[in-house]
């Protein structure tokens, strides 16, 4: 058991220190504060580490610790003297300590800023990243204690800790003394540091995920004695699918001479098998489950699928029992798939897994699916199969306790056998870190995502995430910005993924459509103009055409240099007879896949309505030539549904050659009822066929945009330099100081008008200034400050923004008109005391528009821009960027919104200053990306002329910054 925090005489025990983590190996295990209660357990930690290991860490024989020892190395005041341990299953495996030195190297207190460091880790445990990990948390605690640099004498024999140093990143300086090797580390988090942390964090997380799908042996804990049942499906699946592994039944009711069962070997625990299990999948009740994972963690086991339910979807009780279910596994090591989960398949040849209660395993494919729901898991596997497509992997996470959507990225990111990503989510755990792995993997392989419980207090039961304020719509927006394809429905999941592993990505949203309906073929030439393409007239086969007329139009279309995809529609032909012919779509099939074979690299697909056989024969047409780099095997030469195999051309592969799979080490050959899943219909070239025209149009459609974000993210967007000269960054962090200073409340407060203004001015935004007018001598006088003409208009607010109401009188030219304005404002909305009304100097006419920028807690700083007025507050019209935004994503915020035009010279109006626009939304991107004290910012109206831009209002809003976890060390979050 862990130890119980204990407090110290001046410092209480940090447990936010605390954190779990995944090893390089793909294990986890936990960092920890090291207490006075852990005298045991360091003793014993340090009697497993071996002579040269203590050697190199005191630089001398030190075979035992002495009581001095041990107290020194227990007793901290987590300030100046700090140590962390690494554990699994309650015990150490290594640690890591810092002292504050003064300048002589002598212990010191603050306000010195530099600590001396030493690690230790366990033989057995050494190359698993351990002190990797260690490093990282053990700087963020130095940061967050006023300690700046670390200090650390190797001997330059143990390479091993000088490679931990010398590859963390962080910028550091070495010299020789003494016969010890002296390393300098500065502990600023620096762009190299970040990239190694999250390059390891990567691959780690990735490694475990790849542990769960891909092991060696698999127990089912919880096999029922008779047919059916949970445990007993999840076998008889396993087996079905021709599990390449060892597979055990486990029951402690099983009778003591039960030997097999469905042909496994039968055991009452895990104790009585001989070899370790990689994985378990545990189908027993809730309260027995406990009892079932310490029975995994004690005998190795490496990851767990929990099937049970009775957990945090009953409820507050339920969700207590799951955290802790997450707290003992992961304290042995383990990763948690569920609990309430449907299962995970692996279809690689040299694994064919299938530990889920789906009764057929998929074909083989190049798509992952990951789901958060059990049900929606059900729907799209059986979707999938009656499209003839195949998987890759299937991971259904129920209630997502531990391994996340985010894991699944990290995984799909270096699987070979992955080129689309597909996911179902309900909850976004890390929305930073979602966008952030998502931005990445979709840099090489599409990533299309469905988001269910889509509305603002709708998390469904069992999903404890953060809080997030932003609207759908901003999520969606900040999705996209990401690379990511999201669609509304599972179906258009399908839709899209289809297409996009299948076929390549159009250069272009020129379409060619062609087929024998000239109605079928307006139908899809409407539904490409309403998805935003360019489709060109369709080409008109009429009912009569045979086969070969398709192969030949199809053949030019994919010649011709004006188009980017081709859609083929068809309905069922007439044939010589004079009657409709309905059943001979193999022939179809055949002319499609011959029109493909000598075209170029252009996607294709197929509309058809009522043609008998056609779905099949695309499906079971394949190519006799070698299969591509990208696939793990020959495609199989069996029947499919729904898409056609076409012959193997790398130019129209999108994804990165992989490698040949290769029989596991030391597998077990399959069971001789056992049928290896089929190659799918979702290989590299294989055209896909929709039932409707909007459908295939909306997937491709998808596949543009997509390729049009790849073809834009592989040259990054910049900030420009010339901000640097512009921008008053100390100055602005003296004003917030101050400010926060004076408002003791936690969650900050509202600045003024003049205070707004003087912060936004430090950044190179200029407010124009108003000024009171309490009556209307007061506003005469304001006027003829300002000079004519000048805008009266009202503050209160309830009438803010609120032209509509008159509550603004604009183009003031002289005093006798400014005297009739006030009063007529005063008559209509009532006493100057409570419209708070101010004078302002009239700014060049042009369009009003509103920026913003706000911190959400859960997604981070997101900027925002739209027109000023209905089209924001009515209509949504509004686009958002997250922060920091380059000056790429600032051209393409405003070009973003529906109503854009308008800034582009609509109707014959001038055109505004948008270049002015993009970089006043630059300059407020940088003050809440620098300062994130600046939690919210409200620039309206902004008014852009011809020439330049004015800001006539702003608000902004200081409190402390929300705790940012996406730049701590690594960590596994708690939910």
């Amino acid at each position: 058991m862990e130890p119980m925090p204990e407090q110290s005489p001046h410092h209480a025990y940090p447990d936010h220190w605390e954190a779990d983590v995944v090893l390089r190996d793909g294990g986890t295990a936990r960092i920890r504060p090291i207490t006075t209660d852990d005298a045991e357990r360091l003793v014993s930690f340090y009697e497993q580490v071996s002579d040269e290991s203590k050697y190199y860490r005191f630089f001398a024989p030190y075979p035992r610790l002495s009581d001095r020892d041990v107290h020194r190395f227990t007793h901290h005041d987590y300030v100046d003297r700090v140590g962390l341990a690494v554990t699994i299953g309650g015990e150490f495996i290594g640690t890591v300590r810092y002292d504050r030195i003064n300048e002589q190297g002598r212990p010191a207190s603050a306000p010195a800023d530099e600590a001396e460091v030493a690690f230790l880790v366990q033989d057995a445990h050494q190359g698993r990243g351990v002190a990797s990990a260690l490093l990282e948390h053990i700087a963020a605690v130095a940061r967050e204690r006023g300690i700046r640099r670390f200090a650390a004498e190797v001997l330059p024999a143990n390479n091993k800790m000088i490679k931990v140093f010398r590859d963390g990143g962080y910028t550091q300086r070495r010299s020789f003394e003494d016969g010890s090797v002296h390393l300098t580390l500065d502990l600023e988090p620096t762009e190299k540091s970040l990239a190694v942390q999250r390059g390891r964090e990567q691959r780690a997380e990735a490694r475990s995920v790849q542990r769960l799908l891909a092991p060696g042996s698999v127990a089912v804990i919880g096999t029922g004695r008779t047919p059916g049942g949970v445990g007993r499906t999840v076998l008889r699946n396993l087996l079905a699918s021709g599990y390449t592994g060892r597979a055990y039944a486990v029951n402690r009711a099983f009778d003591e001479g039960l030997a097999t069962l469905d042909g496994v070997p039968a055991h009452r625990s895990l104790g009585e098998i001989d070899e370790q299990v990689d994985l378990a999948v545990i189908a027993v009740p809730a309260h027995r489950v406990p009892e079932a994972v310490a029975d995994c963690g004690e005998h190795g086991v490496q990851g767990l699928v929990v099937l049970s339910a009775g957990y945090a979807e009953r409820g507050a009780e339920g969700r207590e029992l799951q955290r802790e279910l997450v707290r003992q596994a992961r304290s042995y090591g383990m990763r948690i798939i569920g609990p309430n989960a449907f299962g995970i398949i692996n279809t690689a040849e040299s694994v064919r897994l299938n530990a889920s209660l789906a009764p057929e395993s998929p074909a083989r494919g190049r798509i992952g699916l990951f789901t958060q729901s059990g049900a929606i898991g059900i729907a799209l596997l059986s979707g999938l199969h009656r499209r003839g497509a195949g998987l890759s992997s299937f991971i259904s996470a129920g209630n997502r306790a531990d391994v996340s959507g985010n894991d699944f990225l990290q995984y799909s990111f270096e699987d070979p056998d992955t080129d689309v990503a597909l996911l179902y989510l309900e909850s976004l755990g890390n929305p930073r870190k979602f966008n952030r792995l998502a931005r990445r993997t979709a840099a090489v392989k599409p990533v299309v995502v469905v988001k269910g419980a889509r509305h603002s207090g709708s998390t469904p039961p069992g999903h404890a995430v953060p809080v997030s304020r932003i609207p759908d719509a901003t999520v969606s927006a900040l999705m996209r910005q990401a690379g990511v394809i999201r669609v509304d429905t599972v179906t258009e999941m399908v839709d899209a993924g289809l297409l996009l592993a299948g076929q390549p990505l159009p250069a272009g949203p020129r379409v060619a459509i062609l087929g024998n309906s000239e109605s079928l073929g307006l139908l899809t030439y409407d539904a490409c103009l309403a998805e935003g393409l360019r489709p060109r007239p369709p080409i008109d086969l009429t009912t009569a055409a045979a086969p070969q007329d398709f192969r030949d139009a199809l053949a030019e279309a994919l010649a011709d240099g004006t188009c980017d995809a081709v859609i083929v529609t068809a309905i069922p032909w007439v044939g010589e007879n004079g009657e409709a012919e309905t059943g001979d779509g193999q022939v179809l099939a055949a002319a499609l896949h011959k029109a493909v074979a000598g075209g170029s690299a252009k996607p294709v697909a197929v509309v058809h309505v009522e043609i008998g056989g056609l779905a099949e024969a695309l499906a079971a047409a394949s190519s006799t030539a070698a299969p591509r780099p990208r696939t793990v095997t020959p495609a199989a030469d069996r029947p499919q549904a729904a898409t056609t195999t076409l012959p193997t051309d790398p130019a129209r592969s999108t994804a990165p050659a992989t490698r040949e799979a290769s029989p596991a080490p030391g597998a077990d050959p399959a069971t001789p009822e056992a049928t290896p899943a089929p190659e799918a219909a979702t290989g590299p070239g294989r055209i896909p066929a929709y039932p409707a025209a909007e459908r295939a149009v909306r997937a491709l459609a998808e596949a543009v945009k997509y390729a049009q974000w790849r073809r834009q993210a592989a040259v990054p967007g910049k900030i420009p330099e010339f901000l640097d000269d512009t921008i008053d960054e100390p100055g602005a962090a003296a004003l917030i100081e101050e400010q926060l200073a004076t408002a003791p409340d936690p969650r900050g407060r509202a600045l003024t008008h003049d205070e707004a203004r003087e912060l936004l001015g430090r950044y190179g935004i200029d407010v124009r200034p108003t000024l009171p007018a309490p009556d209307p001598a007061a506003a005469v006088a304001a006027a003829a400050r300002l000079g004519y003409p000048v805008a009266l208009k009202t503050t209160a607010p309830h009438l803010r923004h609120r032209a509509d109401l008159g509550g603004v009188r604009l183009d003031i030219a002289d005093e006798e008109a400014l005297r009739r304005a006030y009063g007529e404002l005063t008559d209509l909305l009532g006493k100057p005391a409570e419209l708070l009304p101010v004078v302002q100097a009239m700014a060049p006419r042009g369009v009003d528009t509103v920026v913003r920028a706000s911190i959400d807690a859960a997604a981070g700083a997101v900027l925002s821009f739209g027109l000023a007025g209905a089209p924001s507050e009515l209509l949504g019209d509004t686009a958002h960027r997250l922060v920091p935004a380059t000056d790429r994503d600032a051209a393409e915020l405003i070009r973003s919104i529906r109503a854009a035009p308008v800034l582009f010279g609509w109707r014959g109006s001038a055109p505004v200053d948008t270049a002015a626009l993009e970089e006043l939304l630059l300059r407020l991107s940088r003050l809440v990306d620098d300062h994130p004290e600046v939690v919210s910012v409200a620039l309206e109206p902004v008014v852009v002329a011809p020439h330049g831009l004015t800001v006539l209002g702003a608000s902004v809003r200081l409190a402390p910054p929300p705790a940012r976890s996406d730049l701590g060390p690594r960590r596994l979050p708690n939910y």
